[in-house]
């Protein structure tokens, strides 16, 4: 698990770096830009149609996604209570609102869940991370969560349509789709296919978290006391209610460890997009982006350490 900590800590650090120094002059936002559209459009498809298509499928293939879709709608209602009372103490603007809300509810679960879950749990949990993921958390995103930041950004339309072809365009949905059709079918790959997607799998990860590293920004300061509620919410309470959602399901073993883990992870860098969109504050986005990210050095290790003790 350390091991995995620091190079994390050490890929991130070379992101860092790179945005700071900026060698061959090559814009850091470009260079992100550049990554995260090979990762989606041509490696993380390779991934998820390998992992699919291979796979046993079980009932756990349909509870991961529903826990993962259960785990997000509470935290999201739960952040929604926490500011609306909270906001009777302290002075907060609905776009900071709108992206408290964001910031608390989803996180960076393939970006970051690939490594952490990979080195804790081995391979055989790729499959559960992808459901996470693609068939809940991404979903959400584009529909309940552009639908949120359009409420309290009022700076651009609210356009279910617009979310929905997002979520159709994305290569990974469809590689999914199409690995599912493969392994219902009993369909058998050639070896040098296999291989192939095997090769293509190889970079997803040090890109990834490479990429959170470019993606890391330091906003206002004077933004913490807001995003303190926020940062305990999606680090401590949100993996307690996907503990609690998984186990009212019958959930156990491996499928159970990582959606707890998933839920675990830090808010996720596409927040930051969404919230730029729709005009909410994004500088607090970056801010619990950063913030929960650093914090996730601990929470993760004990997260981790209590699964096993549990």
């Amino acid at each position: 698990m350390f091991d995995n900590l620091i190079a994390f800590f050490l890929l991130t650090g070379l992101g860092v770096f790179f945005k700071w120094k900026k060698p061959g002059n090559i814009d850091p936002d470009q260079a992100r830009h550049v990554i995260n559209t090979t990762i989606i459009k041509f490696f993380l498809p390779a991934l998820c149609f390998k992992v699919i298509a291979t796979s046993p499928i079980d009932i756990n293939t349909i509870l991961v996604p529903v826990t993962a879709v259960s785990t997000i709608v509470i935290s999201i209602l739960l952040s929604f209570i926490v500011y609306t009372i909270f906001e009777k103490f302290v002075s907060l603007h609905k776009k900071e609102k709108g992206a408290l809300i964001l910031g608390s509810s989803f996180g960076n679960v393939t970006f970051l869940g690939l490594l952490f879950l990979t080195g804790l749990y081995g391979e055989s949990v790729v499959k559960y991370v992808l459901l996470y993921d693609f068939l809940a958390t991404t979903p959400l995103l584009w529909l309940v969560g552009t639908t949120i930041a359009s409420y309290y950004g009022k700076e651009s339309k609210l356009n279910v349509r617009e979310g929905l072809k997002i979520i159709a365009e994305m290569p990974p949905m469809w590689a999914l789709l199409v690995g599912f059709i493969v392994n219902f079918s009993s369909m058998s790959l050639p070896s040098f296919f296999l291989k192939t997607l095997e090769l293509m799998c190889l970079p997803i990860v040090p890109l990834m978290i490479f990429s959170v590293g470019l993606a890391l920004t330091m906003p206002k300061i004077k933004h913490a006391v807001i995003a303190m509620p926020a940062i305990i919410i999606k680090l401590c309470f949100v993996p307690l209610i996907s503990f609690a959602i998984a186990y009212f399901l019958g959930m156990d073993g491996l499928a159970l460890k990582s959606v707890i883990m998933e839920a675990a992870m830090p808010t996720m860098v596409l927040t930051l997009v969404v919230s730029s969109h729709h005009k909410l504050d994004h500088t607090l986005s970056a801010l619990i982006i950063l913030f929960t990210t650093a914090s996730a050095f601990i929470t993760l290790p004990l997260t981790s350490w209590l699964i096993r003790n549990f």
